[in-house]
């Protein structure tokens, strides 16, 4: 009975009446549903994702990317005028299988004219609460990155990486040698920042360090913090969010020094997306988010994981049964 799916045919059935709500709820708000592609011939050089390369003979030599989020193409429509749009779409990632992750999943994006990253807090957090209301228990809570970060670690995450690190020993956290501070604070958040947030309810965690900005602008210090947010379901991550950096030749800077990183720790250096690039000069004034549809389907049914909230999910033991 390998052939059969995952999700139970109620689960189905729920994440389609979902995924109606969605639409209903931009459509009522005027955002225009877009679609763009999957397949890139430039990369995304956050090293903290791994992209899936294919290799398309129609497009020419060298490979393509499976992308990892939707968001350098809605960009593009963004800076060419299209206003307010959304999308629901398959994303790609590499390295990513587990409870709450797999190699490819829904994501639900959209970005705001005018917005930026408080405005859209309200927007996500209206939107979670229509969909998630009957899981939780009590009111949405909103902490700044440090706030989080001091409450359950001990330290501020601006300290510098030896001082997070002395407190995350204290804690029995070990910290491998060599990790960059970045790296270092990514630890700590994963292992007792988002482990601390309430169960029941929805954490929204902003004003992000400096150095996580990512396509986030920054907002004047001291210390300086990205205009980035992050929302939690307990301490499951649901969704990313920035007001847009709209500066190309910051974004470029950034970009260069990701892949020199990349190159630093082993990865791959990818090829830069000069049309988004070249967007930026138009970009409006906006901010964007994405969620995991998977996770909040799974959440909303009460089911263990997010394989459970698909189809057909991917299973490394069962091709390892294959081979």
């Amino acid at each position: 009975m390998s052939y059969r799916p995952g999700a139970t045919h109620a689960t189905l059935r729920a994440r389609a009446a979902l995924l109606d709500r969605v639409r209903a709820f931009f459509a009522a708000r005027g955002v225009l549903e877009v679609e763009t592609p999957t397949l890139s011939r430039a990369g995304a050089p956050d090293p903290a994702l791994s992209q899936i390369e294919a290799r398309v003979r129609s497009l020419g030599p060298g490979p393509c990317y499976l992308h990892t989020s939707p968001e350098y193409a809605m960009k593009r429509l963004l800076a060419a005028g299209s206003g307010d749009i959304y999308q629901l779409c398959r994303v790609y990632r590499d390295d990513e299988l587990g409870r709450w992750h797999q190699p490819e999943f829904t994501l639900l994006e959209w970005y705001r004219v005018g917005f930026d990253d408080a405005r859209l807090m309200d927007e996500v957090d209206e939107l979670l609460q229509q969909l998630l209301g009957h899981r939780l228990a009590r009111p949405s809570r909103r902490l700044t990155y440090a706030e989080a970060f001091e409450r359950a670690v001990g330290a501020s995450p601006h300290a510098g990486a030896d001082t997070v690190r002395a407190a995350l020993g204290k804690r029995g956290v070990e910290v491998p040698p060599g990790l960059e501070e970045t790296a270092v604070l990514d630890l700590a958040f994963g292992v007792l920042v988002a482990n601390a947030f309430e169960p029941g309810a929805l954490t929204f965690v902003h004003d992000f360090p400096a150095t996580h900005a990512a396509l986030a602008k920054l907002k004047p210090g001291p210390p300086p913090v990205a205009a980035r947010f992050e929302v939690f379901a307990g301490g499951i991550e649901l969704g990313n969010g920035f007001a847009e950096l709209t500066d190309p030749v910051e974004q470029r800077r950034r970009f260069e020094a990701d892949n020199e990183r990349r190159r630093r720790t082993g990865q791959p250096v990818v090829p830069l997306d000069e049309d988004f690039l070249a967007a930026l000069a138009t970009l409006p004034e906006c901010a964007g988010v994405a969620l995991g549809v998977d996770r909040i389907v799974a959440l909303a049914e009460g089911l263990p994981d997010v394989a459970s909230a698909m189809a057909f999910a991917h299973s490394a033991s069962r091709n390892e049964d294959r081979a």
